[in-house]
């Protein structure tokens, strides 16, 4: 006799895990820029709305806010718990709260969702204004059309200047263009695991979880957003993440917490898994249930495309108008955004202080695991 979870059947993956309209809001605000965004690569996003949340108090003067800003697969959700609208648990929780670090006692944290993400920003899963959605025709974003519309929602909140603009990776990207573009609005910087421009080989690795996707028979050209739950470009978003997640982790890690092991009750001669390989299945299936793949390429993209001295004379001349002052910090094991990388930044940024270095086993996502040591750089810039 066959069991219930026997013939119970399988839930299949949704076409996007986009937030969409008519989702609980969770504690998103939401803004509609006043204005078309114009876009570097050309041509003009003709309305544009940014999600976000903040923490805190913003003090009479606007003197006490805080920009944090999201790496690739992340959102507004810095901290707080999973609940109606928020799939998954603060990014950086134990980073911001009553007497942490970012103390919201004393400061006024905004994390807005980044423009072309899909968690309630514009992006390729929105709707256009003719109530279309944008698809696989929404346009090629920069990081500097990012901060261009994070700069819009500082004005909308009264944000003349932020006491801090902090992020790790592509949040660093982010970061170090606020500094360059907007110097005069950037009081203090702390830049994670970053880098003033993509590499060759991360370009390399990057463009190998775009093909994944874009091979990927359900994503049919980016217009996917109306197929049935199963029938969406999930295996091709999952493939990316499992390339991105190895180069997220160290090999020591792996090799210490998987080494050689089958996953329990299965046996790689007989089409079964290893531990490692359990792993990564289960990042990939997390991620298809809260991102979307449309967005994913949009970001990546951006990310290939991330040179801060682009039209500027270069990186050396670029990081010059840096005023803030800034510390830059890398992860000793991170093999995607080496140390060298870091450096440069640190000794083209006037104000900045040596680099610093987070001693970490988890490679690139060291600035989201190792809380404390992050907490104390970020206590140093504030005085906190």
């Amino acid at each position: 006799m066959s069991t219930d979870a026997e013939t119970a059947p399988v839930a299949l993956p949704p076409a996007s895990g986009a937030w969409r309209e008519g989702d609980p809001p969770g504690r998103r605000r939401w803004i509609t820029l006043d204005r078309p965004l114009p876009l570097e690569a050309g041509g003009i996003l003709p309305r544009v709305r940014l999600a976000y949340e903040t923490w805190g108090r913003l003090a009479p003067d606007a003197s006490n806010a805080v920009l944090v800003l999201h790496a690739l697969t992340g959102d507004s959700h810095v901290t707080g718990p999973v609940e109606p609208g928020h799939p998954t648990p603060g990014w950086w929780d134990g980073l911001v709260g009553p007497g942490l670090p970012l103390d919201t006692d004393r400061w006024f944290i905004v994390a807005p969702n980044v423009l072309g993400g899909c968690q309630g920003s514009t992006g390729p899963s929105s709707r256009r204004p003719d109530g279309t959605t944008w698809g696989g025709s929404f346009p090629y974003l920069t990081q500097r059309d990012m901060v261009a519309a994070e700069a819009q929602l500082a004005d909308a909140l009264g944000i003349d200047r932020w006491a801090l603009v902090t992020g790790g990776s592509m949040g660093g990207m982010r970061a170090v263009e606020w500094a360059v573009s907007y110097p005069e609005r950037t009081g203090s910087l702390l830049l994670l695991a970053t880098t003033a421009a993509a590499s060759a080989e991360q370009i390399a690795w990057a463009g190998a979880q775009l093909h994944a996707i874009r091979s990927d028979p359900g994503w049919r050209g980016g217009d996917y957003y109306d197929a049935p739950p199963g029938d969406g470009p999930h295996a091709g978003l999952g493939i990316a993440r499992r390339i991105a997640h190895i180069t997220y982790r160290s090999e020591p890690e792996f090799q210490t917490r998987f080494g050689r092991r089958p996953q329990d009750g299965e046996d790689p001669q007989r089409a079964g898994r290893y531990q490692v390989e359990s792993y990564l299945d289960h990042h990939a299936g997390k991620l298809m249930g809260r991102f979307d793949a449309g967005s994913y390429v949009v970001l990546t993209e951006s990310m290939n495309d991330h040179d801060v001295g682009r039209g500027r004379g270069g990186t050396a001349a670029a990081l010059r108008r840096v005023t803030a002052r800034t510390l830059v910090a890398g992860v000793d094991s991170d093999r995607l955004y080496p140390l060298s990388q870091q450096a440069e930044l640190a000794a083209g940024i006037p104000g900045a202080d040596r680099l610093r270095v987070i001693e970490s086993p988890s490679g690139h996502d060291g600035f989201l695991t190792e809380i404390e040591q992050v907490g104390g750089l970020v206590r140093e810039l504030l005085g906190s």
